[in-house]
């Protein structure tokens, strides 16, 4: 179980604080726990049943030293990726759900070449920057920097060949 100030991340949602540990009786279901969650880089708050939280993927974010081994990862050329856009689509949006930053940023960097090469469809455009808002609010968090110095490192790596 997380405690609160603990900072953790939250698969397709992205990095935030615990900042309260609460009971409520939501849609119905009866009393249940909740983590409130604030994703600082996107400002909004999110309520995540605490015997839920394994299940959707909740995990501590990574250490700083995992971070820089991230933004590494980033440089070089686009991986494998299927030809046709929603294949394509589909199996970038499971690698999303994972939250593992590494396959996350894999699909930032296969989307932002590709998206310089030919251009995206509007869905996946709006997923690589779903994709990229996640890394961004790990980093933010991680790195104790700004969305925009956060950005600045995912661009700059990606634009390094």
């Amino acid at each position: 179980m997380y405690e609160i100030n603990d900072r953790i991340v939250y698969p397709m949602h992205g990095a935030g604080i615990v900042r309260a540990i609460e009971d409520h009786d939501l849609f119905e279901e009866g009393e249940r726990t909740y983590y409130k969650l604030e994703i600082l880089s996107e400002n909004m708050e999110i309520m995540i049943p605490v015997d839920n939280a394994d299940s959707v993927g909740i995990r501590p974010v990574v250490s700083p030293e995992v971070i820089d081994e991230l933004i590494l990862s980033l440089h070089g050329k686009m991986g494998t990726m299927n030809k046709n856009w929603s294949k394509r689509y589909q199996d970038n949006m499971e690698i999303l759900k994972t939250g593992d930053p590494f396959k996350v940023g894999e699909v930032v960097k296969n989307l932002t070449l590709l998206n310089r090469q030919k251009g995206l469809s509007t869905g996946e455009k709006k997923m690589m920057t779903s994709a990229r808002n996640f890394l961004i609010s790990e980093i933010v968090l991680v790195k104790d920097i700004s969305k925009e110095e956060a950005l600045d490192l995912i661009n700059d790596a990606i634009g390094k060949d």
